[in-house]
């Protein structure tokens, strides 16, 4: 049975358009090789710039400046031996890994890179998928990364990897409530769930960037926060060398311990996207009146702001040092958390009534000053009297010695 079809006409297979399935396939892996060449790249970015910023050299052995470095890197991981500890649990062990990096590749499916195109009579979003609750999935995806860090350390049969992978499940879950209330904000104003929806909410002008709309505060906060989600410097304590060994990943070897900071990585970028897309407008920019070349400069606009981002977190790794772990837990639950509340009501206030709203923001501003006194008094300490430590020489005495001294123990 021969069917004719006419131009642009769709070809339905079992009630499926073929068209649309093909499209959808197509745009998958293209989404899966861009992300997987972005982690290359992120990771020989991220040696470089520290590198530089250090006044080293940094990868330059493999290909031109080194950018082949992160291949032999992962070609030398595959063939390692890989190793199970004794008292693992089997299964959980190998599973850990792809939990890590699966909801970091599923994230990525629902950000805006560019606008429509059309081939062959046919248009489409370069966006792998346009669901409308796109934003229900990226804080579903962020709550299913902590299984795979816990189970990693629950199931290596070793204490310090267990006592790592609490701490990351507690910071990553204390963190989601102030990410959580951010994006509702962002939601808020937007009216839709739709990252689609969002970045369109956003045209016209930089002017029209949540940034400016929303205030600097929930841009603020979602940056922390997700800094903290991905276990990022400043924030890394689950990988305190020198408390933790190598964090909850210390029994993995090989390809297993290859796909963690893999995982690692491309949480960064696709963080970093999504930035962009709740705060930056997307890929919206100027655009040239070039024809046929107007879909191109929206995705250079993506990208370029989504770099940005990545060097800023390479910027915060090289600069900062690493938080206590109670100093963590003070700032997101004490600091963060009742900001971004506070900056919800605002906004909800602001688009129920101006006069509310106006209300709203005196009491918000007042709590804004009143947290930011109390993050400084909690971060110095006063100098007086009482706080110098007897000294020997230049150097103050230990408090264990201290505290033998004063107790009239020997030395």
């Amino acid at each position: 049975m021969s069917v004719i079809l006419a131009a642009g006409d769709p070809l339905y297979v079992l009630g499926v358009d073929v068209t649309v399935v093909v499209i959808a396939a197509i745009k998958v892996l293209v989404a899966f090789a861009a992300l997987m060449g972005s982690v290359t790249l992120m990771i020989w970015f991220e040696r470089k710039v520290i590198s530089d910023m250090q006044s080293r050299i940094g990868p330059n052995r493999w290909g031109p400046f080194g950018l082949l470095q992160t291949l032999a890197d992962g070609i030398k991981l595959f063939f390692k031996e890989d190793l199970i500890p004794a008292q693992a649990d089997r299964f959980t062990f190998k599973l850990a890994p792809y939990l890590a990096l699966i909801p970091a590749l599923i994230t990525f499916t629902i950000v805006p890179v560019g606008n429509s195109v059309t081939i062959a009579g046919h248009t489409f979003l370069l966006q792998v998928a346009d669901t409308p609750i796109g934003i229900l999935l990226l804080l579903a995806m962020s709550g299913l990364s902590v299984y795979g860090v816990i189970l990693a350390g629950w199931s290596s049969g070793s204490k310090y990897p267990l006592i790592s992978s609490v701490r990351a499940s507690a910071q990553m879950i204390s963190y989601e409530a102030a990410l959580g209330m951010t994006v509702v904000t962002v939601v808020l104003a937007t009216g839709s769930l739709s990252t689609h929806d969002i970045v369109a909410s956003q045209a016209g002008g930089f002017w029209n960037w949540n940034l400016i709309r929303l205030g600097v505060v929930p841009f603020v906060i979602f940056l922390i926060a997700i800094t903290a989600e991905l276990n990022r410097p400043p924030f890394d304590v689950v990988e305190a060398e020198s408390e933790l060994v190598g964090g909850f990943h210390t029994e993995y070897s090989s390809l297993r311990f290859a796909l963690f900071f893999l995982a690692e990585f491309m949480n960064t970028i696709t963080m970093s996207a999504v930035m962009v897309t709740l705060f930056f407008g997307g890929p919206s920019g100027p655009v040239p009146n070039i024809p046929h070349l107007e879909w191109l400069f929206p995705i250079l606009w993506f990208l370029g702001k989504t770099v940005a981002f990545c060097f800023a977190y390479v910027w915060f790794r090289a600069a900062l040092p690493r938080f206590r772990y109670d100093q963590l837990m003070d700032l997101g639950w004490k600091r963060l958390i009742p900001l971004s509340l506070a900056w919800m009501l605002l906004v909800a206030g602001f688009l129920v009534s101006p006069a509310w709203g106006f209300s709203l923001a005196a009491i918000s501003l007042l709590g804004s000053v009143a947290l930011t006194r109390a993050f400084e008094i909690g971060t110095t300490r006063e100098v007086g009297p009482d706080a110098v430590l007897p000294t020997v020489g230049e150097r103050p005495l230990p408090p264990y010695v201290l505290r033998r001294l004063t107790d009239g123990e020997d030395n």
